[in-house]
């Protein structure tokens, strides 16, 4: 007997190899179908192909909000609501709701907010943009591919 000892200390010898198999291969079954999921971080977009070349709008009706984002190391962070510069997120916030509020009285509640922001601006300053539209319920956000990092227009 593999185990050593008397036939008759064992009376009914099982075979474990089998089982041992069987059990490895449920466990390298089980460890290549776990998925982990992440709880942060993740912010699913689509953007468009055709739309924010970068800059202000097309000249003609009017049929956009537009938020211009730069980012500059020593001057920081730079806004501007279409061609209007703001200095904070107040006055960002007001310029919005007052557009938003003139689209939704014409009956064109889903005119888009578009966010033009650079490369080198903090996702933080971007989502701060989304949570104003989302508090004012513009229905439409947009990404647009970002200005070439350029200060917006005075």
């Amino acid at each position: 007997m593999a185990g050593g000892g008397e036939a008759e200390d064992n009376p009914l010898p099982i075979n474990v190899v089998p089982m041992v198999d069987i059990i490895f291969c449920l466990c390298v079954f089980f460890m290549c179908s776990f998925k982990f999921r992440e709880t942060e971080g993740k912010f699913d977009s689509w953007l468009p192909k055709d739309k924010g070349e970068g800059g202000a709008p097309d000249p003609g009706p009017l049929q956009e909000m537009r938020v211009i984002m730069t980012w500059d190391q020593s001057a920081g962070l730079s806004r501007a609501y279409m061609h209007k510069k703001v200095k904070d997120d107040t006055e960002l916030e007001a310029c919005i709701r007052e557009a938003h509020d003139d689209f939704v009285a014409k009956n064109k509640p889903d005119i888009p907010l578009i966010i033009d922001g650079g490369a080198s601006v903090p996702w933080k300053e971007i989502m701060t943009v989304v949570n104003i539209g989302k508090a004012l319920q513009v229905k439409n956000l947009e990404f647009a591919m970002g200005v070439a990092d350029k200060p917006p227009p005075k």
